[in-house]
C-alpha cells in the first residue's frame, strides 16, 4: 500500500495556525511557530498568506463553523423555511463559531497596541466582527419586506441581540469549572423563540 501523500503546504499552515491560535491565542502564535508546526519555512508561509491577520481570517473562514456563508446565502435567498427555522440555524452556527473563535481572539484584549494593529489590518482586509451582524440584519430586512417579521422591528438591533447572545454564551460559561454553556441546539431554539416574541 503506497504511503499517504503529505497535505499541501497551505493546508498544513492553516491546520498549524488553527491549533496554535486555539491553544496559545492569536497574540502569542507567531508566524515562526506556525511555520515550524506546519513543517515549512516562514518564507513559505508568507507565499500563501501576506500577514498573520490574513492567516487568522483564513482560519476563521476555513477551519471554524461556517457562519458567513450561511448568512450570505440567506440574504440572497431566504428560501422556504420559516423565519424560526432560519434563525435557529443561524443561532446554532453562530454559537459554535463564537465558541471556537473566542479562545483564539481573547488574548488580543490583553495587549492594546496589538489589538489596534489587528483591528487596522481587519479594516484593510474588509472584514471584522461587525460583518455577521450586518449580514444577519440584511437577512432580517429581507424577511421584513416579505412580511414575515414586524414592520416596526429594528433588524440591526435584532441581529445584535441574537449574535450578542451567541458570543456571550462563549464568554460567560467556564466549561472547565463545572459551568458548561447550555447545549447548543436547545440554546439556539430558546434564543430564537424569545427573539421572535419581540419581532415576529
Amino acid at each position: 500500500m503506497p504511503a499517504a501523500r503529505p497535505a499541501p503546504t497551505r493546508a498544513r499552515i492553516l491546520d498549524a495556525a488553527h491549533h496554535l491560535m486555539s491553544t496559545v491565542g492569536l497574540a502569542k502564535a507567531t508566524t515562526k511557530q506556525i511555520a515550524k508546526e506546519a513543517a515549512c519555512s516562514e518564507a513559505a508561509l508568507y507565499k500563501h498568506f501576506a500577514s498573520k491577520e490574513e492567516l487568522f481570517v483564513a482560519v476563521l473562514r476555513e477551519r471554524l463553523p461556517q457562519l458567513a456563508p450561511l448568512l450570505h446565502r440567506l440574504v440572497a435567498d431566504p428560501g422556504e423555511n420559516s423565519v424560526a427555522q432560519n434563525l435557529t440555524h443561524i443561532a446554532r452556527e453562530a454559537a459554535l463559531f463564537y465558541e471556537e473563535s473566542f479562545p483564539i481572539a481573547a488574548s488580543l484584549y490583553a495587549e492594546t497596541k496589538l489589538k489596534k494593529r489587528h483591528e487596522s489590518a481587519m479594516r484593510e482586509l474588509g472584514t471584522g466582527p461587525h460583518m455577521p451582524i450586518e449580514g444577519l440584519a440584511g437577512y432580517l430586512r429581507n424577511e421584513q419586506e416579505r412580511g414575515r417579521i414586524r414592520a416596526d422591528a429594528d433588524p440591526f438591533a435584532a441581529a445584535s441581540l441574537l449574535l450578542g447572545a451567541c458570543a456571550q454564551r462563549a464568554f460567560a460559561y467556564d466549561m472547565g469549572a463545572g459551568h458548561p454553556p447550555p447545549p447548543v441546539d436547545a440554546f439556539a431554539a430558546d434564543l430564537t423563540r424569545t427573539l421572535l416574541n419581540g419581532i415576529g
